[in-house]
Order: structure tokens, then sequence, then C-alpha cells
């Protein structure tokens, strides 16, 4: 049997009630695990850089090992870009070559600038019109039920790569599930936390990792994804909140640089 192992936690009570969020984990684990893995994530809690939480909630799930989807670790590539602006250009430019059309592109970029707070799931954007499809503010879509199935394989990739961080490490096994997902094209995304400034596309074309999408201190970060017009968002959603993934990452992969 395997477990669904989830984290969220907030500063001034529940999100629900308005909390602010502070941090979140997604893990997938054996029963043997899941002591050390509730252990570490409450200390994740109680250690973020965002604040300290005072709403932590930790949610343990059964799942069906037979319901479980596998999919491929998406191929890493790093962008080198020398600064934030030059970053978001890059970054508008690898959605366009993901198929996300250049208006759509941009539109998407401009709401996250434009967020207040951080966003604890993401938002749907249209990858024609650029046009917001959810209508569900700052907790946006939630991603769920998904780690690596191999995770000392994964920290092996990584570190191979000079890439071994949680940072790296969960966005790689949340664009890879997003990727897999019915009717998405692509996701923009950079992370919340102050202190880390990278950010990234993914589309079924790869990871594109930019060094610099936003600037160093700011605790703002968010995702979006552009879904192809017409798709199923239902479907799509249930995918994304619902289904178990298993990344798998392959043996042996070069990194690129551009």
């Amino acid at each position: 049997m395997l477990y669904s192992v989830r984290m969220r936690a907030a500063q001034g009570g529940p999100h629900e009630a308005g909390g602010r969020h502070i941090s979140g984990a997604e893990r997938i684990a054996g029963a043997g695990d899941l002591a050390a893995l509730a252990t570490e994530m409450l200390t994740r809690a109680l250690a973020h850089s965002r604040g300290r939480a005072d709403f932590i909630n930790i949610t343990v799930e059964a799942i069906n090992a037979e319901n479980v989807r596998r999919v491929p670790l998406l191929p890493v590539t790093t962008v080198a870009v020398p600064d934030v602006a030059a970053g978001r250009e890059a970054a508008v430019a690898q959605l366009i070559k993901a198929g996300v059309a250049p208006a759509a592109a941009r539109q998407g970029l401009a709401a996250l600038l434009g967020l207040a707070d951080s966003m604890r799931g993401a938002m749907l954007v249209c990858a024609e019109s650029g046009r917001r499809l959810d209508n569900k503010a700052l907790r946006g879509v939630r991603v769920s039920r998904m780690d690596a199935a191999d995770p000392a394989g994964l920290t092996a990739f990584l570190s191979r790569r000079g890439l071994n961080n949680a940072h790296v490490r969960e966005a790689l096994v949340l664009a890879a599930k997003v990727a897999a997902a019915p009717g998405v094209v692509a996701e923009l995304c950079w992370s919340d936390d102050p202190e880390y400034t990278a950010g990234y596309v993914a589309s079924s074309q790869g990871y594109y990792r930019f060094p610099y999408l936003k600037p160093y201190g700011s605790p703002v970060g968010g995702r979006v994804f552009f879904v192809a017009p017409g798709c199923d968002q239902a479907a799509l959603i249930e995918y994304l909140e619902r289904q178990p993934v298993l990344v798998t990452a392959p043996e042996e992969e070069s990194e690129c640089s551009l």
C-alpha cells in the first residue's frame, strides 16, 4: 500500500479562513516512511523563509498502487540569463516555442506580475487568448498526489548536474505531472521563496530553467498553466488534483545549457 502525504501551512489561520500561505509539500511513500516524512514536513513548515506558520495541516491518504500513473522526467535545460528582465523575455520566447500565442504568453506573465501575494495553486490561462479560465482567485488549481518514483535516484541525477536542491526537485516532479496533463500546452512558474530567484517554463519539449525570473527578496510567486482552447477543464482539474503520479528519472542524461 502506498500513501499520499500532503502538507499545507499558513500564517494567521487556515487558508480557507484567509490565512497567508507559507509552505506546502507533496510526497508518495510506503507506510514505513510516514513518520519521518511527517516530521520533515512539520520542520519545513515551522522554519520557512516566508514566515513561521501557525496553521499546519498534514494529510495522509492511502492510494491504490494500481491507480498510480508513471510519467517521465522532462529533459532539463538551464538558460543563462544576466538578470530578471532578460529571464522574463527568454521565458516568454520559450512559451511561444511551446505553442502559446505571443499575446497570451505576455498576458500570463503579466498575471503573475500582478499578484499581490503568492498563489497556492495555478491559474488556468487559455494558450490562445490569454484569458484566465478558472475562478479560484489566489487558491488556483492545485497539483497534488505526486512524487519521484525513485527519490534517491532523482537526487543523484540532479547532483551530477549541480541542481540538487528542494526547489528544483519538487518543481521537476510537478512540471512532469503537469506536462503530461490532457490539454496543457505549457507552464510558467517562479517560487514564492524570497531567497530563490529562479523559475521555469515547462512543456512536452522539456523543462527550461531560468536563474532569474523574479527579484531577490520578493515573497510573491505563482504559476500559470496555459491550456489548449476547448480543453475539458473538468478532466484536466481532476487529473491535476486527484491522479496519483510517480515521475521516473533517466539513468543518465546530459543537462544542456543555452
